[in-house]
């Protein structure tokens, strides 16, 4: 029998990594967060002292790396059994992983990496593209938006709980900007899967997402 894959794609700020924390926890299933896969990398090669350029010692680290994701109350992103996910905020770390992304080979080699979370007794892998590239034949399939408004609202609130001054209008744009990225980049861009499940999130609770979810796979 296949192992279960349940996809949740969509733009950023959607709730698509709370979302799916909390389904791999309910579910008692892996977690893939597939927007920290390139950040990992570029964490290795660093701790390597190796250089970022060289694409075949770059390809090597990356066979070799082991990444996992911890669904506590808190993410936690441990590679090569140490907590790497302090580091995965950093701007540096971004920088890095924006030139290891560029090498060709280092995306299929990553796209194989992604592919081996699939185990039993079942995965849940949130990202851009998990239903329409990486598990193009996932059985369950959902992707997950909400009005680019809401989106920045949501990030705003999160921003001035943390005590961190933000600008809402700013928020907005930024997240149209993105936004447009995503869905035009020539590389796995941004897109619903035929067969996926579309919840617009605007007007709904982390709650009632879930439940919808659940449905889907029961």
């Amino acid at each position: 029998m296949a192992i279960p894959v349940l996809t949740i794609d969509g733009p950023s700020g959607a709730g698509k990594g709370t979302v799916s924390r909390l389904l791999a926890k309910k579910l008692g299933w892996h977690y893939l967060d597939s927007g920290s896969i390139y950040r990992s990398l570029a964490i290795a090669v660093v701790n390597a002292s190796a250089p970022l350029d060289n694409e075949a010692d770059v390809v090597k680290i990356a066979q070799a790396m082991k990444l996992e994701f911890v669904c506590g109350d808190e993410l936690l992103v441990s590679l090569n059994g140490s907590d790497i996910t302090a580091q995965l905020g950093l701007e540096t770390t971004g920088s890095h992983a924006s030139i290891v992304a560029a090498m060709p080979e280092i995306r299929r080699v990553l796209l194989q990496k992604q592919r081996d979370f699939r185990r039993p007794p079942g995965l849940v892998a949130d990202g851009r593209d998990m239903g329409t590239v990486v598990f193009p034949e996932a059985q369950y399939k959902v992707f997950l938006t909400a009005s680019a408004a809401k989106r920045a609202e949501r990030r705003y609130k999160q921003l001035i709980e943390k005590g961190i001054s933000a600008n809402l209008i700013q928020i907005t744009q930024e997240i149209e900007q993105r936004d447009r990225r995503d869905t035009t980049r020539q590389n796995a861009p941004l897109a619903v899967a035929s067969d996926a499940l579309y919840i617009d999130s605007s007007e709904m609770t982390i709650e009632a997402v879930i439940e919808t979810v659940l449905n889907l796979i029961h």
